[in-house]
């Protein structure tokens, strides 16, 4: 059953009413209850209770109309590709009662340009939630599908976290590093993918923590890499694989502006501060990689006010910043 309700308003555009999706059937959750023994799976029997007490019904929200992306392509100027393709999805959906679906991505490219930034940004532009997944860290395949309650510290996945503990039906998932997932004789970090990238089988994903059908059909998938060649086929044939180049000299240099202006704006202390950063900054911050442009800006606005200045120059980044994180940029 379907209603519609009115939800939280994105800081880009404002959001129209939303649906409301079923992520379970609660039904199912009251039968596994009503199995379980006394004083046994005391962490199980916690979960059973607390998706009824929840209950099945989470947003599913999606722009109204093609919303004004200028901003993003400006911030992300190495994302183009990526942007144009969110753009014609959610052309598919507007004017319609059909629920937005983005076919999963990979976005390839090597460490620090932007790609977990982008994926924050696009929950933003949906008005959704956003979840990471760190496959990088994995030590087993349960992070994502979740474990057997019959193993000690058992739990629930990222998957059933996000849809059951979330607000949304269709947040966004960001499995980072994906071609860093090491898969050892009993779990394969990977293999819950094989479903849950696929829209009609995902409808019906289980939680091996919990084993009841989650309808995770409705996830924005992100997934992220250094190098496509560990990555298996099957896996690759469920994405667009997006190669995302690390941002021109110039396109560099208006990223460092878009983040001295966001840092300046987002803190009182920025009203201190010249509006514009100097050109000799923008060349220094040019030659690092975006994610360690905002740490170099945060020391520079820190030495800039300990010598009472309203201007950074670029003698007060840090002094590795423009040896360490240089990424050859493009001419």
């Amino acid at each position: 059953m379907e209603s519609r309700n009115s939800v939280p308003q994105s800081s880009s555009f404002h959001l129209p009413v939303a649906h409301m999706r079923r992520v379970f059937q609660p039904d199912e959750v009251e039968r596994k209850l009503a199995k379980l023994q006394d004083h046994e799976h005391d962490s199980l029997r916690a979960t059973y209770q607390r998706m009824l007490e929840r209950g099945p019904q989470r947003f599913s929200v999606k722009p109204s109309g093609i919303p004004d992306m200028a901003d993003l392509y400006h911030l992300l100027p190495n994302f183009t590709e990526v942007l144009d393709d969110v753009k014609r999805h959610v052309a598919l959906a507007q004017d319609s009662r059909d629920a937005l679906e983005v076919t999963p991505m990979l976005l390839l490219g090597p460490p620090g340009i932007g790609k977990t930034h982008f994926a924050k940004k696009l929950a933003d532009l949906l008005g959704t939630g956003m979840s990471l997944v760190p496959m990088g860290s994995m030590t087993a395949g349960w992070l994502l599908s979740g474990s057997s309650s019959q193993w000690k510290g058992a739990k629930p996945g990222k998957v059933f976290e996000s849809l059951v503990d979330g607000e949304y039906a269709n947040p966004v998932i960001v499995v980072d590093e994906i071609d860093k997932a090491s898969a050892d004789a009993q779990y394969d970090p990977m293999g819950a993918l094989y479903s849950l990238l696929e829209h009609d089988t995902a409808q019906s994903f289980t939680d091996e923590f919990a084993e009841v059908a989650i309808d995770a059909s409705q996830v924005i998938w992100v997934t992220t890499a250094n190098d496509e060649r560990s990555i298996p086929a099957p896996i690759l044939n469920r994405m667009n694989v997006f190669t995302v180049a690390a941002p021109t000299l110039e396109a560099a240099r208006q990223i460092a502006r878009n983040l001295y202006q966001n840092i300046r704006g987002e803190h009182g202390w920025g009203e201190r501060f010249a509006p514009e950063p100097r050109d000799d900054l923008l060349d220094q911050l040019s030659l690092l990689a975006p994610r360690d442009m905002r740490r170099a800006l945060m020391t520079g606005f820190g030495n800039a006010r300990l010598d009472s200045r309203d201007e950074i120059t670029a003698a007060d980044l840090p002094r590795a910043a423009g040896k360490k994180g240089v990424m050859g940029f493009l001419q």
